[in-house]
């Protein structure tokens, strides 16, 4: 460490890794300690996972299941940024629709699971569609919220420059919001990424979700399942770092606090 408290740059990596290994260590151990026939090792799983990589299913699975949340994730967000920006700009138009917001923002996208399969189908529309509520509702509040946020001498000095509303819209309120907007789209895809594993345990018959469901009915191969668990983990630490090397962008980096 260095004599502010900032942990130095080979920390940062050293210590993530150090915590992996005991826990990896502590997962080995308590298997072989408990005698269990039913819990996979740590070996097991690596075993498993060369399994899935040998019958090329593998990245099968995890290309289908980032189809999936890309289609529903960016059509929430095509159209929840627009829309939040302008309920933001028209406070009376958002205080008109608001309730309606707010009574359909807490309802879990996993609630919605047999309106899908009725509107859609068991297939890739379903869960596309539970990915798109799951994404959309947060990107539009962090959208709705980064315009209300922007300072009024922002709109004022755009006025003063002879403006039109499209325009101090898309030239200063937009690039204002933009880091608030950029913090809804990281929340939205975790949560997006946690529906389509739910949704593939039941609406299609491919991606990682259904690798989860498939090897729990399927002989029960818990290596597989455990497998499964630590690539969805894995993605969604990949997708997480994705945004915050986006948050560090010069164009939007001065809206977060510096952090180690």
């Amino acid at each position: 460490m260095t004599l502010l408290g900032q942990p130095m740059k080979w920390e940062r990596y050293f210590w993530p890794l150090f915590a992996a290994g005991v826990l990896l260590l502590l997962w080995h151990f308590s298997v072989r300690w408990s005698h269990t026939k039913i819990f996979p090792s740590p070996v097991d799983v690596v075993r498993g996972t060369a399994e899935l990589i040998r019958k090329g299913v593998l990245l099968h699975y995890v290309v289908d299941s980032l189809r999936r949340v890309s289609a529903g994730y960016l059509g929430a967000a095509v159209l929840a940024i627009p829309a939040g920006l302008l309920l933001g700009w028209y406070p009376a138009a958002a205080a008109v629709v608001n309730p309606t917001i707010q009574m359909l923002r807490p309802i879990s996208p996993i609630a919605w699971i047999p309106v899908s399969i009725i509107w859609f189908g068991v297939g890739d529309l379903a869960a596309i569609y539970l990915i798109f509520l799951a994404s959309f509702f947060s990107i539009l509040v962090a959208s709705i919220n980064g315009v209300r946020n922007v300072p009024s001498m922002y709109r004022r000095a755009g006025r003063n420059f002879g403006l039109s509303p499209a325009k101090l819209i898309a030239r200063v309120v937009f690039p204002a919001a933009l880091p608030q907007v950029i913090v809804g789209l990281r929340i939205a895809l975790g949560i997006a990424w946690l529906v389509v594993v739910a949704a593939e345990m039941i609406a299609v018959d491919s991606g990682l979700g259904y690798l989860v469901i498939d090897s729990r009915n399927s002989g029960k191969r818990y290596d597989l399942v455990v497998a499964a668990m630590i690539l969805i983990g894995l993605t969604g630490l990949a997708l997480d770092t994705i945004f915050r090397r986006i948050e560090k962008l010069r164009s939007v980096r001065w809206g977060f606090r510096n952090e180690s």
